[in-house]
């Protein structure tokens, strides 16, 4: 039985990066870029009105004067006016190109505006620019904007559209089979017997690998073994990148999925970890073919070890060639604060379901949800992130921090 860190390490080793693909920019919402994006011109292009008001120059105000009559307007999108006489100003909207010419601009609040004349009720500033948002200072002409690997977020495709990337280079989504196995096991529109239970585990990995950019398949598989096998078969040879299984892969007479993996060469990487939920937990890969997570079936132990390794595998090998090791994209625990103690006898990794909340003085407090074994699937609603705690000691007092995994 390995440690958690070796199952990771061992996991993160198989990652390698998808290819890239081109789509519309409006699909790329979730993905990551496989380019880096540069500035086609400065950012601003021009210098840019920042306040609605008036423009004038910056030495006539400073001299004394605060009166000065208006010469035209200049709105947001039409081509620059120069002024023409020092003396006066231009009306200005926000968005406007400056006015040549004018080198201030004052806001509305600061001006009495009657008859076409504007008087400054305000003292002049230190130095001209005030309201002004100059040409190229938040970016010049080639710096780079996005580079390949950033995930693409609302403003990153805000970003992308103004440099007229109407189209963009983006790692291809990870395609995985999720499978559920058990005869216990029925449909969500079905009326379970006494002794079944319906399809859960399924749909929450399939939200969990949805919010990663991931596209999924969900299957079912009895535990009949010629069934079994058959289903197996076609699933690993099916073009999947990953197959997340859920059940029997533990050591129960009816837990025949390491033994099937084998005679479909997937080869074993490892089985077990030291780890509560989640000890029986298989992970190996086919050559040429998809890896294969094999997740105990009860839903916490499934849900927290997808979270814990699954999830960092789809953002790695969604990250480009050349940006880096691939544990840069999945992330790290960042530390929280236990809010009471915790006893745990076995010496094992424990993964701890904790709601995450900030205290006036800004630290992260960990409080722990009540989860009634790895099968209470309630349990995990409130959830917000999970403690990972080493397997010594045996008392995790209160105020101690560790590392939380959030959800």
């Amino acid at each position: 039985m390995i440690s958690v860190a070796e199952a990771f390490a061992r996991v993160l080793a198989t990652a390698r990066p998808l290819p890239a693909e081109t789509v519309p920019l409006p699909e790329a919402l979730g993905r990551v870029l496989a380019e880096t994006l540069t500035a086609d011109r400065d950012f601003p292009p021009f210098n840019r009105v920042a306040m609605d008001g008036i423009a004038v120059v910056h030495a006539a105000w400073t001299a004394g004067q605060t009166e000065f009559a208006i010469e035209h307007t200049q709105y947001a999108g039409a081509p620059p006016q120069p002024l023409q006489s020092a003396q006066a100003a231009v009306e200005v909207m926000t968005g406007a190109v400056l006015p040549p010419g004018t080198d201030v601009v004052v806001r509305y609040e600061d001006i009495l505006l009657e008859n076409n004349r504007a008087t400054i009720q305000i003292a002049p500033p230190a130095a001209p620019g005030v309201n002004v948002h100059r040409q190229a200072a938040d970016r010049r002409q080639g710096d780079a904007l996005l580079t390949a690997g950033t995930h693409l977020g609302p403003a990153e495709l805000a970003v992308a559209a103004t440099v007229g990337a109407a189209e963009i280079r983006v790692t291809r989504s990870p395609r995985v089979a999720v499978v559920s196995t058990g005869d216990e096991l029925v449909g969500i529109t079905e009326t379970p017997l006494p002794h079944q239970i319906r399809r859960s585990n399924a749909y929450a990995l399939q939200g969990l690998f949805a919010r990663t950019g991931a596209e999924v398949s969900l299957f079912h598989l009895t535990d009949e073994l010629t069934a079994l096998r058959l289903g197996l078969t076609n699933i690993i040879n099916a073009g999947f990148d990953a197959v997340v299984l859920s059940g029997a892969v533990s050591k129960g007479r009816a837990d025949h999925l390491p033994g099937l993996l084998r005679e479909l060469e997937v080869v074993e990487i490892f089985h077990e970890v030291n780890q509560r939920p989640g000890k029986p937990m298989w992970f190996g890969a086919k050559h040429a073919g998809p890896v294969v997570f094999g997740l105990p079936g009860n839903p916490v132990s499934t849900f927290l070890t997808a979270c814990r390794y699954v999830r960092s595998w789809l953002r790695a090998v969604q990250q480009p060639h050349g940006t880096g090791e691939a544990t840069a994209a999945v992330g790290a625990p960042a530390p929280a604060m236990l809010t009471v103690e915790i006893n745990f006898k076995p010496q094992l990794a424990h993964f701890v379901p904790v709601r995450l909340t900030v205290d006036a003085e800004g630290r992260r407090l960990a409080t722990p949800l009540r989860v009634g074994g790895s099968g209470d699937l309630t349990g995990l609603v409130g959830a917000t992130a999970f403690l990972e705690l080493p397997p010594e000691p045996v008392v995790f007092a209160a105020g101690s921090v560790w590392p939380a995994w959030e959800l």
